[in-house]
């Protein structure tokens, strides 16, 4: 088999893992040596729905000894099989990084014979990169369940980003759709990389310390440092019956326990047939709402039991929930802008961080009306209803009622397509593969993008989905959210919505636990 071929089965077969958006870390180009990271993140095109296209993001095989339920490339499904030699792999992105296609890699597999064999190639692969072509560029790489710790550490520091995904909200549900995966086999190697991770941070630390008085030479690093970009990890959501309440509490756990950078969460997409599994289709609104969410909780420091409780389970489809929040807390407004502190004024709907702290430095110098918050750039249409200004009220003569502030700040979500950029994005923008010879555009899934580039000899594609950067919108402010997703455990995850479920898995009541809700029980 070509590398062309394995190229178009393996970039398709991880179309179903969110990809990243942000390095996380800042590294200058080096003399000698090829690419440079950039924290930001590396933009070249947006997918029709506002996604940022930067990675190549491939599996190593899709070949897999699991038969998780949710899962395209199981063991039982007749699908074409494919395995990169760490060579190709190595050379393939290489190429496509003079080429200027993309600006690093996000690599996943399936596990071939077993977790430690498939890790190996990985590392194999990396190392060629990084040791051989003197590859700077942003690597996010996967940490099989169940990899030996040895393996796990040399992973580490041949990549920026490491991921472990924990795959459903609950060690139950992972019995029931993945058997052949354990809440242990997850959660050790997440918790090895946070520790080498702090355990690098301090060495560097000492490494810095100046413990004399005489000059000395600076020292030089002799190794990589640990996964400097950190972990993340992504679960299914909808294809069990866990509540919103489960995920979140879930979420603020990994936060607070494993110091992850990022949970991203995945709308179920029915790709195989089990009995097992719901057969809704993909409902993309509980996804958005589970994000914003976790925006609050992470920038807006909101804690997940103010959001939501286990009265009230799921978030409000109609509302955003900072909007949610605010109609169930009326007593705390409305704030005064011109003497509001920065915490209070993070709880306003349309007041995002950037907003408040730019509302801070101006009030010093004058008194903050309505044309000037609009020229600071926040959302006052929806702000006013919250706010006064030089005790006037903005909300004009909308009465201040919960019914009628809710009717006002209602909106529905289209599907994904969130944002002004995504209606600025001509269709099949990007692509690494060429069309059939007589199709229609319109005819292409709407994951698939194209790239023209002046002067190329072909046209090259990020794969069937989409690659590298991932940005949605929140609606509670004008903030633009960026999201980095990792790939998945042992295989390609599908992706998840609510739905329901059979009724044998666990109940929402029977999933809590200090450590990590539903999981570290």
């Amino acid at each position: 088999m070509d590398i062309a071929t394995k190229l178009e089965i393996l970039a398709d077969a991880a179309k179903y893992d969110v990809a990243c958006t942000s390095s996380g870390i800042n590294r200058s180009a080096k003399k000698g040596e090829l690419g440079n990271t950039i924290d930001a993140g590396i933009c070249h095109s947006f997918t029709p729905d506002g996604r940022c296209i930067t990675l190549l993001k491939v599996l190593m095989s899709n070949a897999c000894i699991y038969n998780c339920a949710y899962c395209v490339n199981r063991a039982e499904n007749e699908v074409r099989r494919a395995v990169f030699k760490p060579r190709e792999l190595a050379d393939l992105t290489v190429g496509f990084y003079r080429r200027n296609y993309i600006e690093g890699l996000f690599l996943s597999s399936g596990v071939i014979k077993s977790p430690d064999y498939t890790t190996e190639l990985m590392i194999k692969t990396l190392s060629i990169l990084r040791n051989e072509y003197k590859f700077r560029g942003y690597i996010h790489a996967k940490a099989v369940p169940g990899t030996s710790p040895e393996l796990v550490e040399q992973l580490g520091h041949l990549a920026d980003r490491m991921s472990v995904n924990m795959e459903l909200p609950s060690h139950q549900s992972l019995a029931l759709l993945a058997p052949d995966k354990s809440k242990q086999n997850i959660v050790a190697p997440m918790r090895q990389i946070k520790n080498s991770i702090a355990e690098d941070r301090d060495t560097r630390a000492l490494m810095r310390r100046n413990t004399t008085y005489y000059s000395q030479a600076p020292i030089v690093r002799k190794e990589r440092a640990f996964a400097p970009a950190g972990q993340s990890t992504q679960m299914i959501i909808g294809a069990t019956p866990e509540s919103d309440y489960q995920i979140l509490t879930l979420s603020s756990a990994l936060y607070r326990t494993l110091s992850l950078k990022r949970v991203f969460f995945s709308a179920y997409l029915p790709v195989n047939a089990d009995k097992r599994l719901p057969n809704a289709g993909v409902q993309l609104n509980r996804e958005h709402r589970l994000y914003q969410a976790d925006w609050l909780m992470r920038f807006y420091k909101f804690d997940a039991k103010e959001l939501i409780d286990e009265e009230h389970p799921f978030l409000d489809p109609e509302l955003d929930p900072k909007a949610n929040w605010a109609l169930n807390n009326l007593n705390v407004f409305p704030v005064e802008v011109n003497t509001a502190n920065l915490e209070t004024l993070l709880r306003v709907p349309g007041i995002g961080p950037r907003g408040a702290r730019k509302i801070i430095r101006a009030r010093r110098s004058t008194c903050l009306r309505e044309p000037e918050l609009r020229k600071l750039g926040i959302a006052f249409k929806r702000a006013r209803h919250f706010i006064t200004c030089a005790g006037k009220y903005q909300g004009c003569s909308t009465e201040f009622e919960p019914s009628v502030l809710r009717a006002k700040l209602a909106a529905p979500i289209n599907g994904g397509r969130h944002g002004s950029r995504s209606a600025k994005v001509a269709l099949g923008q990007m692509s690494i593969f060429d069309l059939q010879p007589g199709a229609k555009p319109e005819t292409v899934p709407a994951f698939t993008t194209r790239l023209n580039l002046p002067g190329a000899q072909r046209s090259m594609s990020m794969g069937a989905g989409p690659f590298g950067q991932h940005r949605a919108y929140s609606s509670t402010s004008s903030n633009r959210i960026s999201l980095e997703g990792s790939a998945s455990i042992g295989s390609s995850s599908a992706k998840a919505t609510e739905t329901n479920a059979p009724k044998e898995l666990v109940s929402a009541g029977a999933l809590a636990s200090e450590a990590l809700p539903g999981w570290c029980a």
